[in-house]
């Protein structure tokens, strides 16, 4: 199976293309010291494709259906891990130890059909895959010991908008269509899913919908849930279609079942989603607080007063240094409206009146953007630092090329990741403070030993989503890794908050998924009795239990 010219890179985020060069890497290890104090004592190199380790396949397709799978190197390693902080620690060290057999390219819902019996009969775990943006451990093949061979189904072929009804302002597009794929056929018809997850360029519908994903808007449409207006998956007992409705009381819902199931019971192939008109009528604004408690106070008076800012993201103070949003010290707002049908600006100005009476500073409101990076942009490196001088725009260039910086950070020997929540507003201030001090323990604790002396480790929290009811925190953790110990270390730090954020009444995730990683947490988290329910619908549709084994339920 032939794959693109233009390959993403085997170990990190983005392209092969998009890998800075040495002497960029360096400067970014000079703007390591100088804006964090973390010294980079030395700058790495990845393990090239062609020094890695990689076990023989164990499969052989049937020759009937041989040209759909690939047991290439290139395609094994790339589909090995997700793209979570040790998975990029792994790939760049070079340490696969768990690759796919094969890797399945199909074409249609016969091909994903055709593909699955295979696996069954082969007994073969089964593994759908989108984007391969995972950060949770949801398409790495940990099960290799367990089967006798795994075979990843990516769905990148399967990348088109199939209809458009432009009646009822809906589309079907199939589940392996990228952000700026379906958007650049939506844009023929006028129209947008406006569904921007931080990974937009290279996850997938598909992979928004197992996930249950967040997008970019910040109220009201929070997660993929709320565009879904139909999903079909082929399954081991045939096709699940649910039938296309505005809205239905008939029962649980076919839709919310495959929404979140993150592969394990079948294999999304298309979906009914809801589109809209391309928004006209755009504004942003940032507002400045003396501290983030004052700032969370606006937010929830904000998010209930029924104004549904598209943009919403409260940044505390160390957030909005290193992203370079506001003054020193401050925590900042950052405000978003948008339509495509009536003015903005009243709403925008009844936000910054409640921020500001909870000791907001605004600064001015400015017509903007909120469209991902163009085709032209996303052939590049991204560059290093922001550009522009308002908070906004710089809050938007550091959230976009976030995940391409931390390869770079590897590099230099930084640990960079990241874990999200969300708890209700009566418990937020308590809640926050535990986990931040449970964070700063946990990653002081980590980051001793070989890494000591290099430099304060950084925390901070920003809202992602808001809700009536509550916020979404989302933490970020910079720290001097322990060179060749990082995955051990970040794993430390991630049982200690994750102990912390279930104790504490919020959830282990809310909008990254569950995975593999997230398991023990997420074990606890639901009602025992749906586990069984759950348990029960994947016997039916996969007996042998070779779809996605070892997430959210054991088979």
């Amino acid at each position: 199976m032939a794959t693109a010219t233009r390959r993403l890179k085997h170990w990190g985020w983005g392209y092969e293309d998009q890998q800075p060069p040495r002497d960029q890497v360096e400067g970014i290890a000079r703007a390591v010291t100088d804006r964090l104090g973390f010294e980079v004592d030395e700058i790495e190199e990845p393990v090239p494709l062609e020094a890695v380790e990689l076990p023989e396949s164990r499969l052989k397709p049937p020759k009937e259906l041989a040209a759909m799978f690939s047991a290439e190197r290139y395609d094994r390693i790339a589909h090995s891990l997700g793209k979570a902080y040790r998975d990029v620690v792994r790939g760049f060290r070079g340490e696969y130890t768990s690759p796919p057999d094969l890797v399945a390219y199909p074409e249609s819902a016969e091909d994903v059909d055709a593909i699955l019996n295979f696996c069954d009969d082969e007994k073969a775990a089964a593994i759908p895959y989108g984007g391969g943006t995972s950060v949770v451990g949801g398409v790495e093949p940990r099960m290799r010991e367990e089967y006798p061979a795994v075979v990843t189904i990516d769905l990148r072929q399967m990348d088109r908008v199939l209809e458009v009804d432009a009646i009822s302002k809906a589309a079907r597009i199939q589940a392996g269509a990228t952000g700026p794929r379906l958007e650049e056929q939506l844009r023929e018809h006028g129209l947008t899913l406006r569904h921007f997850p931080q990974s937009f360029e290279y996850s997938t519908l598909g992979g928004w919908i197992a996930t249950r994903a967040g997008g970019h808007f910040a109220t009201l449409y929070t997660h993929i849930d709320d565009l879904v207006e139909s999903v079909r998956a082929v399954t081991l007992d045939g096709d699940w279609e649910s039938r296309r409705l505005p809205g239905s009381g008939a029962g649980p819902s076919p839709d919310r079942m495959l929404v979140g199931s993150e592969g394990i019971l079948g294999v999304i192939v298309d979906a009914w989603v809801q589109v809209r008109e391309r928004p006209n009528e755009k504004v942003s604004a940032a507002v400045a607080f003396d501290d983030f408690a004052a700032g969370a106070e606006a937010v929830r008076e904000i998010s209930q007063a029924g104004l549904y800012p598209s943009n919403c993201r409260l940044l505390d103070p160390v957030e909005s240094e290193i992203s370079s949003a506001g003054p020193p010290g401050k925590a900042m707002l950052v405000l978003g409206f948008e339509s495509a049908h009536h003015p903005v600006e009243d709403a925008m100005t009844l936000a910054i009146d409640a921020a500001a009476a909870h000791g907001g500073e605004p600064a001015e409101v400015k017509l903007t953007s909120v469209e991902p990076p163009g085709p032209e942009a996303r052939r590049k490196a991204p560059a290093p630092s922001a550009q522009g001088d308002d908070p906004v725009n710089a809050w938007r260039h550091a959230f976009l090329y976030a995940p391409y910086m931390r390869d770079s950070l590897v590099a230099c020997g930084v640990l960079s990741d990241t874990f999200e929540t969300a708890i209700t507003w009566d418990r937020f201030p308590d809640f926050h403070a535990e986990v931040m001090e449970t964070a700063q323990r946990a990653v002081a604790e980590a980051s001793g030993g070989e890494a000591a002396g290099r430099g304060a480790p950084r925390i901070s929290c920003r809202f992602t989503h808001v809700y009536p009811d509550g916020p979404a925190p989302y933490y970020t953790v910079l720290a001097p890794a322990r060179r060749g110990d990082e995955v051990a270390q970040w794993d430390e730090i991630k049982a200690a908050v994750s102990e912390t954020v279930i104790d504490a009444g919020g959830t282990i995730t809310h909008h990254h998924a569950v995975g593999r990683d997230h398991r023990p947490w997420y074990d606890r988290q639901r009602p025992d009795p749906f586990a069984d329910a759950l348990r029960a619908a994947k016997r039916e549709l996969d007996p042998n239990g070779v779809l996605n084994p070892g997430v959210l339920i054991d088979p």
